[in-house]
């Protein structure tokens, strides 16, 4: 996947970049697999903004995504890789043997033609989903279930990918892109392979009106504002916080306060936190 770069013929085209999308094959997606998604700009029941900087955008229809993966032993075939408005990773429309369709995140090297399988004797090949206990240790993988049957819920963004590290009993560790490492299931199942997409990160937007095609509304910084509007507004000219630290528009602190109100239930299965040596 290859980035573009602009010549400088407007000030936002001079630092923007976008993917060349020659990994696409196919611009409609599939009908079948397609949901109308509702926007609500942030708001609540009530019509209250209870998520800011959020609204606009266009108009986009959800894909439905298999990270279950759980038609075992039934081969199926790359159809074509599409673009997910919903998701950094690009996705694969796969045609079961027996007829069915159905959406997967493409991994990097995975083609049109080519074929995937999932269950206990799927091949160590990217985009295959097989249990962890049937991965060898050291192999790249996504997609990954957090109790078994659940569907995938870790790695799923593109150009990532976590490393299995070891087994041991039940559980095996596995390192995720953050540097945690954290025991999971040996029945959870997981996919081979890196998610695509991995220029995803070196794309430069360039303008402001590109946020807002992704329904991002600006923010606002608080030390312009008047200070009936934030902690931080006020004062002649450019002034400091004036505060021991930055606090939200509510008065709470923003930089360091933990706001986590009890230890969750799967803090027990962390090995090692992610940044700790």
């Amino acid at each position: 996947m290859g980035i573009r770069v602009y010549k400088p013929t407007s000030p936002a085209r001079r630092f923007m970049s976008v993917l060349t999308y020659e990994e696409l094959t196919k611009k409609a997606p599939e009908r079948s697999l397609v949901e109308y998604l509702k926007k609500n700009a942030g708001r609540n029941k009530q019509g209250k903004i209870t998520v800011r900087h959020q609204g606009g955008g266009n108009k986009i229809k959800y894909r439905v995504i298999d990270f279950k993966r759980n038609k075992d032993n039934i081969p199926a075939k790359v159809a074509s890789i599409e673009y997910d408005p919903n998701r950094t990773a690009f996705i694969a429309l796969l045609n079961y043997a027996d007829g069915e369709k159905r959406y997967i995140l493409a991994p990097i090297g995975l083609k049109v033609g080519d074929t995937v399988t999932s269950g206990d004797e799927a091949d160590i090949k990217p985009g295959n989903a097989l249990p962890i206990k049937h991965i060898p240790v050291g192999t790249l993988i996504h997609n990954i279930e957090l109790k078994p049957g659940k569907g995938g819920q870790l790695v799923r963004s593109a150009g990532n990918a976590a490393q299995l590290m070891a087994k041991e009993g039940a559980y095996a560790q596995v390192r995720l892109p953050s540097g945690e490492v954290r025991m999971i299931s040996m029945e959870a199942k997981a996919t081979i392979g890196t998610v695509g997409n991995s220029d995803h990160s070196n794309v430069r937007v360039g303008k402001a009106g590109k946020t807002r095609h992704m329904g991002i509304r600006p923010s606002v910084r608080g030390v312009v504002m008047n200070p009936n509007d934030h902690p931080h507004g006020g004062g002649e000219g450019k002034s400091p916080v004036g505060m021991p630290a930055p606090v939200t528009p509510w008065g709470k602190p923003a930089l360091g306060l933990k706001t986590r109100k009890h230890k969750k239930y799967s803090d027990k299965f962390i090995v090692k936190r992610a940044g700790k040596k």
